[in-house]
């Protein structure tokens, strides 16, 4: 929602784009929100925007994986990466499939009340980026966070709040093994959600049964089929050794990359949507995920008086969430299949054994 609401206000204003509650067919919203984006990209103020906009998300710099990720202080190139991200994956969510969420949930799942704009773009790990942009476009960005904060906030609907609480978030608690495969630069679910993962984990207590692995490539699951299985040897590993074989939170990146390239070139590919193949090297990384802007999960709220919840508590009387909201349960579905691919193959060993 984030990302969406500071689009519209500061770009969009007068339009007709709708944020929640989406009537009727979602593919008109969404055509407006292209076109305002489109436009936007057009002008270096525009650029300035839709970059704040992608900050409030924490959008990826990267884009092309046939291409290196661009340098930290590349502003130009890491904008034109998140506005394609923002054209081909953030709106078609936020404008778009948000509807059917809606439609599904009963009503807004999302909310920005008593959040704080100006805080939440310092905590951005593109803030930087932001602030130079804006300087070249000569536009004033204590201005428009002020916008930001002048502008009628959106409420969510507490039954859809507890459909995505009973359906959707993480409650840390796990029963049995499980790792998790992460792009470093996806955006459609952002990296930044293993770490909000991991910190509900180890809430509950269950961060010795957590494992995550890192690709440094853009994309979403841009994984080759090498990289999956190297990944999924480590994790068949725990489950016969009963340990993890690794550093402190993730398995070793180069012991990862020798078990993918000992699979062969065949498997070490990727392959583009037009079936193009292209030989790829293992790019497992020793990475720790910033925190989300606005991360959340399932730990109740502090009692009156108490010391501050995380920032990743859900309610919808904090100043937390559902930037994410509809695009976590996407993390939390990769690892779900590979605990349930971990429980077949425990199932499985046990029958042999017997």
């Amino acid at each position: 929602l984030d990302a969406a609401f500071a689009f519209k206000t500061l770009v969009a204003p007068d339009s007709a784009i709708q944020l929640v509650h989406i009537a009727g067919e979602s593919g008109p919203n969404l055509q407006l929100a292209q076109r305002a984006l489109d436009a936007a990209q057009l002008t270096p103020q525009g650029r300035a925007r839709v970059a704040l906009a992608a900050a409030l998300a924490n959008i990826p710099g990267w884009f092309d994986p046939s291409r290196p990720e661009p340098a930290a202080g590349d502003y130009t190139a890491r904008e034109e990466a998140q506005y394609l991200w923002s054209a081909r994956s953030l709106f078609l969510y936020a404008f778009g499939f948000r509807a059917e969420l809606e439609r599904r949930a009963g009503g807004n799942p999302s909310w920005n009340t008593g959040v704080d704009y100006r805080r939440q773009l310092a905590g951005s790990i593109d803030y930087s980026e932001v602030a130079a942009l804006y300087r070249q476009a000569g536009l004033d960005l204590d201005a428009d966070l002020a916008t930001l904060d002048r502008a009628p906030r959106i409420a969510a609907d507490p039954a859809a709040v507890a459909y995505l609480g009973r359906n959707v978030v993480f409650d840390g608690q796990l029963r049995l093994p499980v790792l998790t495969l992460h792009t470093t630069a996806d955006g459609l679910v952002r990296v930044q959600n293993e770490r909000a993962y991991a910190d509900a984990v180890d809430a509950a207590g269950d961060g010795d049964l957590l494992r995550q692995v890192y690709v440094a490539r853009p994309g979403h699951c841009a994984f080759t089929p090498a990289e999956m299985l190297a990944a999924f040897q480590a994790l068949v590993a725990r489950i016969d050794t009963g340990r993890w074989d690794d550093g402190p939170r993730a398995p070793i990146p180069a012991a990862l990359a020798q078990a993918a390239t000992a699979l062969g070139p065949d498997l070490n590919a990727t392959t583009s949507f037009q079936n193009a193949r292209t030989p790829t090297r293992p790019a497992f990384a020793a990475y720790r995920p910033a925190r989300f802007p606005r991360p959340f999960d399932a730990r109740p709220a502090p009692a009156p008086g108490a010391a501050a919840a995380p920032a990743s508590t859900l309610g919808p009387d904090r100043a937390s969430p559902p930037a994410g909201l509809a695009w976590l349960w996407l993390a939390g579905a990769a690892a779900a299949l590979v605990a349930g691919a971990a429980t077949a193959i425990s199932r499985h060993r046990a029958g042999r054994a017997t």
